[in-house]
């Protein structure tokens, strides 16, 4: 999908690790949520309230994923899943345009 219609966006950007992820919210009709977002290349921990699906819309980047020893290396067009309540780490290894979703199980 690449456009979202009949959505609420929410003003005020999301702004983590001194400007370098930024993502505006964006909320839907069935009160489902997703982000979109850029990341500046640098490595980053975030952590998990819901279930996330990253979709990587262009860049590249490696994600540790909880329990994995070895990195995962995503590009544009690929995506992957964060169980919730969990922790997970990427090393941006260029400008990277995403899309999260936040799931409920």
């Amino acid at each position: 999908m690449s456009t979202f219609e009949n959505v609420t966006i929410v003003k005020a950007a999301n702004v983590y690790f001194d400007g370098k992820v930024t993502s505006r919210t964006i909320k839907f009709a069935d009160g489902s949520t997703k982000s979109l977002g850029l990341m500046q290349p640098g490595e980053y921990e975030f952590g998990t309230a819901k279930r996330e699906i990253m979709e990587i819309m262009a860049g590249e980047l490696e994600v540790l994923l909880p329990g994995a020893s070895e990195w995962q290396k995503i590009s544009g067009g690929e995506s992957f899943e964060v169980l919730a309540n969990a922790s997970f780490k990427v090393n941006v290894k260029s400008v990277t345009d995403y899309c999260c979703a936040y799931l409920d199980d």
